[in-house]
């Protein structure tokens, strides 16, 4: 299956963060993302797993069942 790439822009909008966001998050290695050139480029399907790892779920509420 051939890999998917997208830039800064592309990514912004399919996330819906601003590009100074992802500038940053990148910066600081919180995203994964490769460097091709002078270019800064996301592979799709690391960032949909990157995702599922930041999912929250919601908190067993019990006490407040009926």
């Amino acid at each position: 299956m051939p890999k998917r790439f997208v830039g800064v822009d592309a990514l912004a909008e399919y996330l819906d963060v601003k590009k100074s966001t992802l500038y940053r998050w990148v910066h600081e290695q919180r995203i994964p993302h490769y460097k091709i050139g002078g270019l800064v480029k996301f592979e799709l399907e690391k960032i949909d797993r990157w995702l599922k790892n930041k999912e929250v779920k919601p908190l067993n509420m019990w006490w407040k069942e009926k």
